[in-house]
């Protein structure tokens, strides 16, 4: 095992090496040879469908980038692949278990816009995390092995060119950040082209009407505007829809998949709301009807591979269930509390307080992982509104407190609402989980 082991990390070298040029050269059946080879240990077919689609559209778009963003791609690849394994298998070894992908943090809560239903909207404004600890965060995930780390908010870019320079100090890491698009520039598109490492996924909730209904009116047309300046620069940049009982059959149409692959998006991530943050609600939920609508729209658009496509609820079967907790990831908000994930606004520990390999360690964030997956049905991966009882016990058991106010919500007042739904998605969710089962 351990002679395969380097056999695989000598071919991954050797591939690198080549670079740019390399990928060019190779054709489609070949890189997908090598990619079958090289992702076989992972246990979820849809899984390794993904990661070889992003191979693909790396392949294509990669020479459409700045010459910074196509070092850092091939950067982060490589460190994944080669250095990154080695130090979490030095992480494994000293902890005993294995450290996150990738971490979320929201540097600020702050925010130019006030957007009804904001997942974020009940956090404090009144402090920022603060960019010394922030770096010092971006610090110990590369010791951990992490090379992803995901931006949120609030709004990052309000944080100005400081907070770009810190991510052009860390050129190892590669950059998702959230943003409503609204303070992208030129100025800001040219410093991102010009660090290479840091890509936006920039919030939609449909076209002119959806967007601006809310988020405000003229935030569309800054959107379209920013996306020209990335796409002019050369920068690397997709979408972000929130779905919603209004927009979830539009946000999967072809016709706004279409719109934004030509925009020049890459990659589009869906999110389901969920009760929690700003005037928390079931209405806006999608119905558990239109939940699988769009797992199943969406599962026929990746197979044109045109535009990279995940749904952060409904793709339980292609990550193995939920990933929070530590698992694959943790979210640190703006105070420096460590929440389970980005919409789970419980902590126990703050990063000020403890090292992350420590609040990794927690009985708080352990008593998660030793659920997971919380049924054995991986089209039911949320501890908020799919297996809902997970989350009240663990925040009874270890205690944790709510993040901000309000946000025991989802444990207390709305629970007989989340458990309805729970329930009636379990019903349509279990006959789609056996069909599934029967084609894989």
């Amino acid at each position: 095992m351990r002679e395969d082991s380097s056999i695989r990390r000598a071919a991954i070298r050797a591939i690198l090496t080549g670079g740019l040029l390399s990928l060019k050269a190779t054709p489609d059946s070949a890189l997908m040879a090598i990619a079958d080879w090289c992702l076989r240990d992972i246990d979820y077919p849809e899984g390794r469908d993904f990661l070889k689609t992003i191979l693909l559209l790396t392949k294509k778009h990669l020479h459409q980038m700045s010459p910074a963003v196509q070092k850092s791609i091939l950067n982060f690849v490589a460190n994944i692949l080669v250095k990154g394994e080695r130090k979490r298998k030095r992480f494994r070894k000293e902890v005993g278990f294995d450290p996150p992908v990738l971490m979320v943090i929201s540097p600020t809560m702050r925010c130019n816009l006030k957007c009804y239903g904001c997942y974020a909207g009940k956090y404090s404004k009144d402090h920022d995390l603060g960019l010394g600890t922030f770096e010092r965060l971006l610090y110990e995930a590369e010791r951990m092995g992490i090379y992803f780390l995901t931006i949120s908010g609030g709004e990052p870019f309000i944080l100005g060119d400081e907070f770009i320079d810190i991510l052009g100090r860390h050129p190892l890491i590669l950059f998702q950040i959230y943003t409503n698009g609204t303070l992208i520039d030129r100025h800001v598109a040219k410093r991102l082209a010009q660090i290479g490492n840091a890509y936006p996924c920039i919030s939609v909730e449909g076209f002119e009407k959806e967007t601006d209904s809310r988020r405000g009116k003229g935030t569309y047309a800054k959107i379209l505007s920013a996306m020209d300046h990335l796409r002019e620069e050369g920068v690397l940049f997709g979408f972000s829809a929130t779905a919603t009982r209004e927009n979830n059959e539009l946000i999967v149409s072809d016709e706004f998949i279409d719109f934004y692959r030509d925009k020049g998006c890459l990659i589009g991530w869906y999110f389901h709301y969920v009760p929690v943050g700003m005037e928390p609600g079931l209405e806006l939920m999608p119905t558990p009807e239109q939940r699988i609508f769009r797992r199943e729209q969406l599962i026929k658009r990746r197979a044109r591979h045109d535009i990279l496509l995940a749904d952060f609820w409904n793709d339980g079967p292609m990550v193995g269930g939920c990933l929070a907790g530590g698992r694959t990831y943790l979210h640190i908000n703006s105070d420096g509390e460590v929440e389970p994930c980005v919409f789970t606004h419980f902590a126990v520990d703050n990063i000020r307080n403890k090292p992350l390999q420590d609040i990794l360690r927690s009985p708080f964030f352990t008593e998660i992982r030793k659920r997971q997956p919380y049924d054995k049905n991986l089209l039911r991966p949320c501890m908020i509104i799919d297996v809902p009882e997970v989350l009240r016990e663990v925040v009874t058991i270890c205690g944790a407190h709510p993040t901000h106010r309000g946000a025991d919500a989802v444990i207390n007042e709305l629970a007989p609402q989340i458990d309805d739904y729970s329930e009636r998605y379990r019903l349509i969710a279990e006959k789609e989980w056996n069909s599934y089962g029967k084609k894989t």
